[in-house]
């Protein structure tokens, strides 16, 4: 494969634009001798003279008439491609890509939708909402939502809550039938709605906080799911105990249409994070969306940078 000179094109171009070897200089904000060495430089790689000089006039070769009518129309795309891209990155219309957990987005993002597209028209938000630990570079987010445990190393992540708290919970009808369990031990005796992790493909732990320690209880599970909705919803039919972030839940908590259970051995979850890498520090659009989400938070969340 050839390497294209593309610095000794952009010389070659300013002078013929100039007219001089000592115009081009100037215009390219570079000293003479080294305009002149970069065109012996193109020269030599091309193997033929591009310009016959004379001590009065610089006037082209029929290789350099060549070389400029095919360089002149490729270079400008090239410098056109150049600013449009860096056009994108101070953007404030385009479409933002993230990928968040379901959770997530009920509880930092859809409370706070209506108004930031009525603040930002020109930003497309396209969301997904998977409970899998997502490569983001790889699969063409800007950003994602992620608990901190589970950032990968590396990237830039900036704090959109504090440290969360989890429950767990059942429909009315489900613990009228079968009673409340007053102590983690008594999960052995309920039926169990669990969770399988979709990336690691593993039921999650059920964790809880018993005189200082921390514990885990293999509840007798009689159902396993793979999304956190599904579960909510198996526990709402009255299936049996499942575990879910708290906030996710509230409103239905507020009804009465679900209970908690063994509220005081619950284990707090660190906070979720927005995440990205690094090369989309500079991005308009996300430095919107990331300023908008702190805006509506109180706490010490770090602003983008």
């Amino acid at each position: 494969m050839i390497r294209a000179p593309l610095s000794g094109i952009d010389v070659f171009l300013a002078i013929v634009r100039e007219g001089s070897l000592r115009a081009a200089a100037r215009a390219l904000g570079v000293g003479a001798p080294a305009v002149s060495h970069r065109l012996k430089a193109l020269e030599k790689t091309l193997g033929v003279a591009l310009f016959v000089r004379t001590t009065r006039s610089i006037e082209l070769t029929e290789a350099g008439r060549t070389l400029l009518a095919g360089a002149a129309p490729a270079f400008q795309e090239i410098i056109d491609a150049i600013e449009g891209t860096r056009a994108i990155g101070g953007s404030t219309t385009g479409t933002l890509r993230l990928t968040m957990p379901i959770s997530a987005f009920k509880m930092i993002v859809a409370p706070v939708l209506a108004e930031f597209q009525t603040l930002y028209p020109g930003i497309r938000l396209d969301l997904s909402t998977s409970e899998r630990l997502v490569d983001i570079v790889q699969e063409g987010f800007h950003a994602g939502f992620r608990l901190g445990d589970r950032l990968t190393p590396g990237v830039v992540a900036v704090r959109l809550t504090g440290p969360l708290m989890p429950c767990y919970f059942a429909s009315p009808s489900y613990l009228q039938a079968h009673g409340r369990p007053a102590h983690p031990r008594d999960l052995l005796g309920h039926k169990c709605i669990r969770y399988r992790y979709i990336t690691a493909n593993r039921i999650q732990d059920w964790q809880f906080i018993v005189d200082g320690q921390a514990i885990t209880v293999d509840a007798p599970t009689t159902l396993i799911l793979d999304g956190m909705e599904a579960v909510r919803q198996a526990v709402r039919d009255g299936h049996g105990i499942s575990w879910s972030l708290r906030p996710v839940i509230e409103n239905e908590l507020d009804a009465g249409r679900l209970e908690t259970v063994l509220d005081p051995y619950v284990v707090p979850l660190p906070p979720y994070y927005l995440f990205y890498p690094e090369q989309n520090r500079r991005l308009e659009l996300l430095r919107l969306f990331i300023d908008f989400l702190i805006s509506k938070r109180s706490g010490d969340a770090v602003p983008f940078q």
